[in-house]
């Protein structure tokens, strides 16, 4: 057996995959079945927690966002999801490339695969069900939206659950993150992670450039470049 010496987390939306929308319409749902009043308007979501995003709108509809309030919102999303799976595989798809780089790292026994995704954990786990992507990481090797409000704190949440999980420290570089926004940058930063960057989301290449990733890809496609920058 190999231990594993790298530890590769992936972001989820616009890294993996796109919901093309459902996000947003989740909590347009959520919300009034769990306070009664209309949606209103939704938080800045990129690159940002869902505890964080669920707190702040929240704030936007009048409500306090009290651990019981954002407990039940999150209940409410989550739920939401659940009920949604079919609709996300039909409107939804995996980004280019993003199939074809997990199951090839797959394969690696020097890496373990998890996320780190601003997603509620169960919520990560339908997205990445839905679109059979669950197989290819180990999502207790992983940190998700409601561990903790801010992303930087995932990456050592994730280090010591695949620690404790696979008996390997992946301390400074050999933790590597993979996002879509300056955010994911600077959690990894943070952290003392290597980063590549991917623009799948709303930040292009410049701007991924100047929040200061290791590396910047335009879409996972080229796959030889992404088993070089991961495996290097």
């Amino acid at each position: 057996m190999i231990t594993p010496r790298v530890l590769v987390l992936w972001d989820i939306d616009h890294t993996l995959l796109q919901s093309r929308g459902m996000g947003r319409e989740m909590y347009e749902r959520a919300l009034p079945l769990v306070f009664g009043r209309p949606f209103a308007e939704l938080a800045e979501v990129s690159g940002r927690t869902e505890l964080d995003i669920i707190a702040e709108t929240l704030v936007l509809h009048g409500i306090e966002p009290t651990t019981e309030h954002v407990d039940r919102l999150a209940r409410a999303l989550t739920a939401s999801y659940e009920a949604g799976r079919e609709e996300l595989a039909e409107r939804g798809r995996v980004l280019p490339g993003a199939r074809e780089a997990l199951t090839s790292l797959a394969e690696e026994p020097a890496v373990r695969q998890g996320v780190l995704t601003g997603n509620l954990r169960a919520v990560a786990r339908v997205k990445l069900r839905v679109f059979a992507l669950d197989q290819y990481v180990d999502l207790e090797c992983s940190a998700y939206g409601d561990d903790h409000r801010d992303r930087a704190e995932l990456v050592d949440i994730a280090r010591a659950r695949a620690a404790e999980r696979v008996g390997a420290e992946f301390t400074g570089l050999r933790t590597v993150l993979i996002g879509d926004t300056p955010r994911d940058v600077e959690a990894a930063r943070a952290a003392g992670a290597r980063v590549i960057a991917v623009a799948g989301g709303q930040s292009d290449l410049d701007e991924l450039r100047k929040a200061g990733a290791d590396d910047v890809l335009a879409d996972l496609r080229d796959l030889p470049t992404v088993r070089r920058l991961l495996l290097a």
